[in-house]
């Protein structure tokens, strides 16, 4: 009797629906809300500190004429203007890839990106002016100078970092590398392009033949080589330094989250 008692209660415990866990796809759509406004606020604070780092730089331009009474360093002003330009369209190209947009519409931005990315780093070489320019005190030049310099390279920076991003998107990784090694060594060439032959990024756009004539030219020339390859090692250096320093940044939150 015992036996038969026991039975109908196993059965009955076996016979109950067991309950399943079912990922609602509510839940999904949240977490991937969550994460797009995670990306939207970092990257608000990232152009939030750029531009407040761009604002100190002009200020101090300002307040150098106030003290001096002249208009030294103004251009700097205008070069910063130019720094923001690849950026600017580092952050179209990287949104349209992310949208799944092609062609035309993607091609287009991302070719002028690499015209004017030489702009971003151009501002280091503005040091140069300190050998003519000596009516303030030179901590005072130099803190302005590399203030300019170290928002242009940023600038930059963030933005090849963003278009790397892309490339390691739709190639794999080692071509994202490429494009960076392949972008800053053109943007060592365009800055000597600049800052001794005076062309500008718009010249290649709307003078082309004549703006590769002249490089041309000057292909052998022990100025340009010597000054692209340091140049181009400079650059890489403190990119990579800068890669690491975020990716370890991105790893330490993820561990942490």
């Amino acid at each position: 009797m015992g036996s038969l008692d026991r039975a109908p209660r196993a059965h009955l415990i076996r016979g109950r629906p067991r309950s399943r866990s079912v990922t609602s796809p509510s839940v999904d759509s949240k977490t991937v809300g969550v994460g797009r406004t995670r990306s939207s606020r970092r990257r608000l604070a990232a152009l939030g500190v750029l531009a407040a780092a761009s604002v100190f730089a002009v200020s101090l331009v300002f307040l150098r004429f106030v003290l001096s009474g002249n208009l030294h360093y103004a251009n700097l002003v205008w070069n910063l203007v130019l720094a923001w330009v690849p950026l600017a369209l580092a952050l179209v190209v990287y949104d349209r890839v992310r949208r799944g947009v092609g062609g035309p519409l993607l091609v287009v931005p991302l070719a002028l990106w690499f015209v004017f990315l030489p702009n971003a780093p151009y501002l280091v070489t503005d040091f140069i002016l300190l050998r003519d320019i000596q009516d303030m005190p030179i901590w005072f030049d130099v803190t302005l100078l590399t203030t300019f310099a170290w928002t242009g390279l940023m600038l930059g920076f963030v933005s090849l970092y963003l278009v790397q991003e892309v490339a390691k998107r739709l190639a794999g990784a080692f071509a994202g590398w490429l494009v960076v090694v392949g972008a800053l060594a053109a943007s060592s060439v365009g800055i000597y392009l600049g800052r001794y032959l005076r062309w500008n990024s718009w010249d290649l756009l709307l003078q082309p033949a004549t703006v590769l004539r002249d490089t041309a030219a000057r292909l052998e020339s022990p100025q340009l080589i010597g000054m692209s390859l340091v140049t181009t090692a400079f650059l890489m250096v403190a990119y990579a330094m800068l890669y690491v320093v975020l990716q370890v940044a991105l790893e330490t939150r993820d561990e942490l989250a």
